[in-house]
């Protein structure tokens, strides 16, 4: 056992420091020196009591849950010790009236809707792994899908969040109330920060009850009536909970058709449900287009298959990438990638491209909508060899300066955000 391995066993035993090699499927996508070990603190103080020796000694920490999100980013710089919330997973408080749930980082997101499910309640939050994802590796990579059409981004439904400063103390933001505005800068820096300015240790989301009834209208065809009927959506009455625009061969791999696909679910009482759903099939069918609907065991099951079509990579060499672009734009960049999904509100979604170059190419057209294009996963080698964030705004000099109030040691994912942070 290494020295640091040893020094961090005295914190949280022998049984819970582990040599990389015994979980190279953590450490294996980040491509530099091996660390010296992964620990897994069992409670938030020893938590707080690994991050502060680290932090006396200088030792580069890469903070994670399960491990299943830690390709996605920056390669992470000469990291020391990984450090793991996966067994700081208790259930602090479910406030079932007052609809807000607080747990530890470390819990898996499909215990927590399983805990909420019992009360006919959810978080509504879909992460790219539902199965693998922590909470708190949701909140710093921001990881959240199609449910944001209508419930927003993680950082909408986040009311609290407990983190450990890179110096080891323990400190809090917000609170457990849904009208609790203190410390909301703050949630919102954390949110989608990548481990990088402290290590979130638990976390207090709002909640909901679950909808009587579910309803999934999909239309398929070709490019310009798919377009054309995602314009006359934005701009209804209509309220579907999610709502996507999916490229040719995103349809094709589904079963759903052929052409550019518009999937979109309703959520409600069963007879709105049932309305909304009739509207969109008649808007479709008026535009030429392929029109299905999907209810029941089917329905739950395209959409399971949806995260899973996009976010596992269909060879090796594959890089996945988020993209925002103006929404009028999404069909114009779907046309150009294999496999893409395209948030129909938002602009923002996730495509596959087979090499770097074809990451510069998607990301001038994203560019020109005046949007972005963010390497997700790819090959170390890729990653070694691009701008992985591809960040041209004007925010990067306080965006350093946060890293060096929060970090000023930089011993927090060192490398893994915008601009090498």
């Amino acid at each position: 056992m290494t020295a640091i391995a040893s020094t961090l066993a005295s914190i949280v035993g022998a049984e819970n420091t582990v040599h990389p090699q015994d979980n190279a499927h953590i450490l294996q996508p980040i491509g530099t020196k091996p660390a010296s070990c992964l620990v897994y603190p069992q409670t938030q103080a020893e938590l707080a009591a690994v991050i502060a020796t680290a932090y006396s000694h200088n030792w580069r920490v890469l903070p994670c849950g399960s491990g299943s999100k830690l390709n996605w980013g920056g390669l992470p710089q000469d990291i020391d010790v990984v450090v793991s919330t996966e067994r700081i997973n208790q259930l602090i408080e479910h406030a079932v009236g007052d609809l807000t749930i607080t747990v530890e980082a470390g819990m898996k997101f499909s215990h927590l809707q399983q805990i909420l499910a019992q009360s006919r309640q959810f978080l509504a939050l879909d992460p790219s792994k539902p199965d693998l994802a922590t909470i708190g590796g949701i909140v710093a990579t921001a990881d959240t899908n199609s449910l944001r059409q209508r419930y927003g981004s993680v950082r909408d439904q986040l009311l609290g969040i407990t983190f450990i400063r890179a110096d080891g103390e323990i400190a809090k933001a917000g609170g457990r109330v849904v009208k609790n505005v203190a410390g909301y800068d703050l949630m919102k820096l954390f949110t989608g920060s990548y481990g990088t300015l402290g290590m979130i240790s638990q976390v207090t989301f709002r909640v909901y009850p679950q909808q009587e009834a579910s309803g999934t209208v999909v239309l398929t065809g070709d490019a310009e009536a798919i377009s054309q009927a995602a314009n006359t959506l934005r701009g209804s009455a209509l309220t579907p909970t999610q709502a996507d625009l999916l490229s040719r061969q995103l349809v094709s791999s589904l079963g759903l058709g052929a052409g550019l696909g518009l999937i979109a679910r309703f959520q409600s009482i069963n007879e709105s449900v049932k309305e909304q759903s009739h509207r969109v099939l008649e808007l479709g069918e008026t535009l030429g287009l392929t029109t299905a609907v999907y209810s029941g065991a089917d329905e739950d099951y395209l959409w399971q298959r949806l995260p899973e079509q996009i976010h596992h990579p269909v060879t090796e060499s594959a890089i996945t990438c988020k993209i925002g672009i103006l929404p009028t734009a999404a069909v114009e960049v779907l046309k150009v990638v294999e496999i893409g999904l395209v948030h129909l509100s938002s602009g923002l979604g996730v495509v596959q491209v087979d090499d770097k170059n074809q990451v510069l190419k998607v990301r001038s057209l994203c560019q020109s909508h005046h949007g972005f294009l963010t390497v997700m996963t790819a090959p170390v080698a890729v990653k070694r060899q691009i701008d992985v964030w591809g960040y041209t705004g004007n925010a990067l000099t306080l965006m350093r300066r946060l890293k060096q109030q929060f970090d000023s040691k930089n011993i927090l994912s060192p490398g893994r955000f915008v601009g090498g942070i």
